[in-house]
């Protein structure tokens, strides 16, 4: 399939190469393998847990040490709350007061959602801003039946002239509820790192956001650094960055014909959070800790959220340590074969690594790449993905974190292995990035560009397939070197639909 001049000119405009283009084009042609898994990771089978005596070990050398480390947060934020909001845009498209009473509606249909979130209305965080927002735009608002009400309520949550929450990224949604302010998770996210994350009293941040929600979170930052700053005695530091264009993948027809717009231009989409890896591989730190925007708890919960994080992150360092002094005797050249035998026992036991010869450069390779310690929780059918041992393309095997639609739905085989999975990925990692001299690793180098997935999605009401580059933390992160944790469920608090808000990691004294 040929690119006209006027379609080149737009692809090198978007920073994108033709031959970039060709293979995505190829890629969709001939699909993407599903991931071969073989087990599911389990204690003892890839996943450590860890007792409270070696976790306060692990703390304590984490402390120790923490002071004389670059430490950064890194958390994906470009993601809108539309999701959030899901029933309740069903809600408005579907109900209207005019014609039907309220709990005649309800009745009709599975609503469960719809009437939790009616029914504890007045425990959301921002339910005083929407009533601000209602008298203004509606004086008569009182006088209406319930239905009305609710319906209005909804309406000024979401739409632009209201409160404008469905345009408005996730980390600003009005998330806690305290006696005299409301907090959003990106100001929940600066008072939990101060607990784990600050060094001498100052904690860096740096956080994806999409271009259009900069000036937002810029006002939100000014809003709320005082007030968490004098709290926690910390100072803190933000950064940000976009997720790249070039960076982005065209879409295609069902044919694997180029899909265009209505200006007859090809359609190109951002690519899915494995394109932050770009973003990550330019951020300068020792350690970086890496969590989602939506997955925060009230204040109370954070000193047991600090404590694991502790926990990995000592895990980590003491990882990293074991590493670099078997590195260092590699370089000089003065090991031993028993050393040899001990490394390969480290590699088994710490990594996950089975197979390593005796070679001392092969060995080297294997130890010197990017290291992290991701917690996972147990599994309780969340959707997602978790820790699975695979058969790698050369015939290998090894640890990975495999998102579920990387997984064959028709393989019987495959699905019972699925279920039997006994752990989750929360995305609760701690990562190195520097090797043993000092030197930042090139995180581009551990890729797995074929851990992609292809989805099915729509444009104007037209079917089209789009390419998602491997997941930050499964294809992206796939040749690095990790370990798996076991980390408690209290950990893992992510707001996927407003109304889990209303559980009690998310509402202060509950």
């Amino acid at each position: 399939m040929s690119l006209s001049k006027k379609d080149i000119e737009q692809l090198k405009g978007h920073g994108l190469t033709i031959e970039k283009i060709y293979h995505q084009l190829k890629t969709f042609s001939d699909g993407i393998p599903f991931v071969d898994v073989l087990n599911a990771a389990s204690i003892n089978n890839g996943i450590e847990s860890i007792s409270i005596d070696d976790q306060k070990k692990l703390i304590e050398f984490y402390d120790s040490r923490k002071n004389n480390l670059v430490i950064i947060k890194f958390v994906p934020a470009s993601g809108a709350a539309t999701r959030m909001f899901q029933f309740l845009f069903n809600f408005l498209e579907d109900y209207n007061p005019n014609e039907t009473k309220l709990n005649s509606y309800l009745k009709k249909g599975e609503y469960q959602l719809l009437e939790t979130f009616i029914n504890s209305i007045k425990d959301f965080a921002f339910l005083n801003a929407v009533r601000k927002k209602i008298r203004e735009l509606y004086p008569d608002f009182k006088h209406g039946t319930k239905g009305t009400r609710i319906y209005l309520l909804v309406k000024t949550m979401l739409e632009e002239k209201g409160l404008n929450f469905s345009n408005l990224p996730k980390g600003l949604i009005p998330y806690h509820k305290y006696n005299k302010y409301v907090t959003t998770a990106f100001e929940e996210h600066l008072y939990e790192t101060a607990y784990y994350g600050s060094v001498n009293n100052n904690a860096y941040l740096h956080f994806t956001f999409s271009k259009k929600h900069v000036d937002f979170f810029k006002k939100e930052f000014q809003a709320v650094k005082n007030r968490v700053s004098k709290k926690t005695k910390t100072e803190f530091h933000i950064s940000y960055s976009f997720q790249k264009q070039e960076t982005d993948t065209i879409a295609v027809k069902n044919d694997n014909t180029f899909f265009r717009n209505s200006n007859g231009e090809c359609l190109l989409r951002p690519s899915g959070h494995g394109a932050l890896i770009e973003n990550l591989n330019e951020v300068d730190a020792d350690i970086v800790f890496i969590k989602n925007i939506d997955n925060v708890v009230v204040e109370e919960y954070v000193e047991e959220i600090a404590h694991y994080k502790k926990v990995l992150a000592g895990k980590l360092l003491w990882i990293q340590k074991k590493i670099f002094t078997y590195l260092r005797l590699i370089d000089k050249e003065s090991i031993s074969l028993e050393m040899i035998n001990e490394i390969k026992s480290f590699l088994w036991n710490q990594l996950n690594i089975k197979e390593a010869s005796n070679n001392a450069g092969s060995i080297f390779n294997i130890l010197n790449k990017p290291l992290r310690v991701c917690g996972v929780v147990k599994n309780t059918g969340a959707p997602g993905g978790g820790p699975f041992w695979i058969k790698n393309q050369d015939d290998t095997t090894s640890l990975q974190i495999v998102e579920i639609a990387q997984i064959n739905p028709d393989d019987k085989r495959q699905q019972i292995i699925v279920s039997e999975a006994t752990h989750f990925n929360p995305v609760d990692l701690v990562c190195a990035l520097r090797d043993y001299k000092g030197n930042k690793f090139d995180l581009s180098k551990y890729v797995d560009s074929n851990a992609g997935i292809i989805t099915q999605k729509s444009q104007d009401g037209k079917p089209l397939k789009a390419l998602e580059l491997p997941g930050l933390w499964n294809g992206a992160m796939a040749a690095w070197n990790s370990a798996f944790v076991e980390v408690p469920l209290a950990t893992f608090n992510p707001v996927k639909t407003i109304n889990d808000l209303l559980h009690n990691e998310h509402r202060p004294n509950a």
